[in-house]
């Protein structure tokens, strides 16, 4: 009896079955990210690689969402769900397809990298903009929600999530393949790890890829330590290693001497599938007597069982999905959604939203109007349309829109043969003959992101500072100057400071391609702008910890030092066109958890809003100011006052020992802060708002 075959079996039986009638070297082989074919066995080929940051990339036509750091700006764990079944069906779909022509590409399988939860620790990482930003809880919400979202909840997975980089991975992108990143345990057990166990313990996230990075002296992708957690949370997917990580540790990191070495403490270590080339010598490192027969056949059994799980061997519930189902107006409309949503008003003196009747032309101006470029963000897929944020604006506007590109993005040219400062007078001709301007600046994935891929080499895609580059510096001067009435729109995937106070500041990140869509309605008032800020923005880079030192001692807002002065606008702030406030809260502990009852009250325009719910806890272990521990998307109607419910687990409220133990303290007082930001002085001045705060009777010893 082929158990393989037998669907009454568990997905375990089933691979262990299959992999038991593999040769040796065919086992080998599948431990390769681009798997060969077994015919006999009806094993197809297959490439594990494929990326779903915010859509289906790199492989043809996908919706494109807003990048991952916008969609964290919604703080809304629901929206980030539904956006990850879009993006999983139309992986499903466009598998499915392929598969029937018998392309197996890469980016063409149903194991998609994503998402990347490590914590935005440092507003310099290039990368940061992939992530959910720099709270463990929320990253942990919503990468949970992200998983679901791409797994489904049948017997098999739509797709297959994958939680990266395990572990302790936030930059420079420079070091990284020879990098130690040290971190102490309880950094670790308090910022580092809580978003990967909970992706592991309640997503079941199929997938983990390691870091390049060493973690306290071990290659991530072969640590002890990290394949122990893994372990002790109970992952039974595959593990994956970063793309040519492996040979790293001989390379760079010099923990080995031979690639054969390499691959035996990667294998040892749980790394089922090398993304690179050194698992081509699996089987020389057996023959040299490294590793076992045994430990190819574990790796290989992991494999084959996330194979089985996304139904590859039989006959499932998503075997009709194609290419129709890729890019449907319904799918472009969640992306719309949550480019709205990913809009943070940060400053707004009135102008907001413009008044159409009271303007006859309107002025665009700056480099990120009409670039498709900055809608995008990194990995990203291809869209067959762009509403870039100038068309946006001409179609919701029916009045004359003037246009300048200003500057280039980095360059202090746009023209070759041009002057320095070449677009300079005509963006000032356009304010001047403007009635009001929408200044459009910012950076794209070819000044911060991944080592290679950004285009600013001196920095292998990290910032090295926080101003705009210089000629959109000089740009928004002189524009300014003009006195016209101006809106600066920032697109980034970060913290930008830029310098100046204009009527209004939008922070709209990579909005992804109905991301001009979603500012223009901002912008022009058809949506409340509600995003909150899932990074802190500061006002100098030089203020902070070193960029290579991960401690979170004075970093991010849980640990951040007031007497700094550096902080721009705080973690969890962003302004709407409502006025919602926290009327009043009430919480009692229940069982595992806390129950809240929160009154919040709109005294202004209809408008979503976050509830944020943080505790503050006077023990010696906790972190030096507040922690978020719930939030919730909150949607009130002028005048409309509303009653949301809370069920806030006893876990949030954990604090962590110096030698890395969590466990709530019953000796401490602990207070909950309810409002629509942080409970800080800086956030209540930037928003006229006080939180409602409770105190809980004494936490019980045990969560």
């Amino acid at each position: 009896m082929e158990i393989y075959k037998d669907k009454s079996k568990s997905f375990e039986e089933r691979a262990h079955d299959l992999v038991s009638r593999m040769t040796l070297m065919e086992r080998c082989e599948q431990l390769k990210f681009g798997a060969p074919a077994i015919e006999r066995l009806s094993v197809e080929a297959y490439n594990w690689w494929n990326e779903g940051l915010h859509g289906v990339a790199r492989a043809g036509v996908a919706t494109m969402f807003p990048q991952a750091i916008g969609l964290a700006a919604s703080f809304d764990d629901e929206l980030l769900k539904t956006v990850a079944e879009v993006i999983s069906i139309e992986c499903r779909a466009k598998y499915n397809e392929y598969s029937k022509r018998g392309d197996r590409d890469i980016y063409k399988g149903l194991t998609l990298w994503s998402p990347n939860i490590n914590i935005f620790r440092d507003p310099r990482w290039g990368r940061g903009h992939e992530t959910y930003g720099e709270d463990p809880y929320l990253t942990s919400r919503l990468g949970c929600a992200f998983v679901k979202g791409i797994q489904g909840d049948g017997k098999y997975h739509r797709a297959a999530a994958c939680a990266k980089h395990f572990a302790v991975h936030s930059g420079p992108e420079a070091l990284r393949h020879e990098f130690d990143a040290v971190a102490n345990p309880k950094d670790m057990e308090e910022t580092y790890l809580p978003a990967f166990e909970a992706l592991v313990k309640e997503a079941k996230v199929e997938g983990v890829m390691g870091a390049y990075n060493r973690t306290n002296g071990e290659p991530c992708c072969g640590s002890e330590y990290l394949h122990k957690k893994l372990i002790e949370w109970g992952f039974d997917g595959y593990f994956v290693s970063d793309c040519w990580a492996i040979k790293d540790f001989h390379e760079n990191h010099h923990v080995t001497a031979t690639a054969e070495e390499s691959v035996a403490l990667a294998l040892k270590n749980g790394c089922d599938v090398n993304c690179g080339s050194t698992y081509l010598l699996v089987y020389k490192a057996y023959r040299d007597g490294l590793i076992t027969e045994e430990e190819i056949t574990a790796a290989a059994e992991h494999l084959m069982a996330t194979r089985m799980r996304l139904g590859m061997f039989d006959e499932t519930e998503y075997d009709s999905l194609n290419y129709t189902d890729v890019e449907t107006r319904e799918h472009l409309d969640v992306s719309l959604e949550a480019a709205r949503n990913a809009c943070v008003l940060l400053s707004n003196n009135g102008i907001l939203p413009l008044d159409p009747s009271k303007i006859n032309t309107l002025g665009v101006i700056g480099p990120n109007a009409q670039s498709q470029r900055a809608l995008m963000g990194n990995y990203h897929g291809t869209a067959s349309r762009y509403v870039t944020i100038l068309e946006g604006i001409q179609d919701a506007f029916d009045g004359r829109v003037l246009f300048s590109e200003g500057c280039h993005l980095f360059r202090n040219k746009v023209e070759g043969l041009g002057l320095p400062g070449d677009r300079i007078a005509e963006a000032v001709i356009v304010a001047e003959h403007s009635d009001a301007v929408i200044l459009c600046v910012g950076l794209d994935e070819t000044l911060e992101g991944e080592q290679g891929d950004a285009s600013n080499t001196d920095a292998s895609g990290d910032k090295i500072s926080l101003q705009l580059p210089e000629p959109q510096r000089l740009l928004v001067k002189k524009v300014l100057e003009v006195g016209k009435p101006t809106v600066i729109v920032v697109v980034s995937g970060s913290s930008l400071n830029v310098e100046v106070e204009p009527d209004a500041l939008l922070q709209v990140f990579y909005p992804g391609s109905e991301g001009g869509k979603a500012v223009a309605e901002v912008l022009f008032g058809k949506t409340s702008p509600s995003g909150k800020l899932p990074v802190t923005f500061y006002k100098d880079v030089h203020k902070l910890p070193d960029f290579t030192d991960y401690s979170m001692r004075y970093r991010t807002y849980r640990n951040e030092r007031s007497e700094d002065d550096n902080v721009l606008f705080p973690f969890g702030y962003g302004l709407s066109y409502g006025d919602v406030r926290v009327s009043s809260a009430s919480a009692e502990i229940s069982g595992g958890s806390v129950k809240a009852e929160v009154t919040l009250s709109n005294s202004g325009r209809a408008t979503k809003d976050v509830l944020q719910v943080y505790f503050k806890s006077d023990s010696k272990d906790a972190v030096r100011n507040h922690a978020l521990c719930a939030f919730k998307k909150v949607c009130l109607g002028e005048g409309e006052t509303k009653t949301v419910s809370l069920d806030i687990p006893l876990s949030a409220l954990t604090v962590v020992s110096e030698e890395g133990v969590r466990y709530l303290d019953g000796s401490a007082k602990t207070v909950l802060y309810f409002g629509t930001s942080q409970p800080d002085a800086q956030s209540e001045a930037l928003t006229g708002k006080k939180c409602v705060s409770v105190e809980l009777p004494p936490l019980p010893a045990e969560c």
